[in-house]
């Protein structure tokens, strides 16, 4: 049965799933010539939760290293994801959030 303190580690499971493999058929496309995934969507597959998966697939498949305006947008997403998660999920922020009208 999947509880509610499930669904979130499962949809960030998924997304890094999903954004790894993404990583991966960009790598394979580049390699052949093929066409290739924009880097608009490996960042918002990033951004909504796959970011994990785009790292582990950075650091294992060698894709995306060596492009800042890249990696500077990708970890922007991270902050903004990691924002998020916390607004969204701790007493705190969402007590700071609900002050500042949010």
């Amino acid at each position: 049965m999947l509880t509610s303190g499930m669904v979130l580690p499962l949809v960030y499971a998924v997304a890094s799933v999903v954004c790894f493999l993404a990583y991966a058929f960009d790598k394979s496309a580049a390699r052949a010539g093929r066409w290739r995934t924009s880097e608009n969507t490996l960042l918002l597959l990033g951004l909504v939760g796959g970011w994990p998966g785009g790292l582990i697939a950075q650091r294992l498949l060698r894709h995306k290293t060596a492009k800042p305006p890249f990696l500077v947008a990708f970890w922007a997403t991270v902050v903004v994801n990691v924002a998020g998660l916390l607004v969204f999920t701790t007493p705190i922020a969402r007590m700071l959030w609900g002050a500042l009208g949010g």
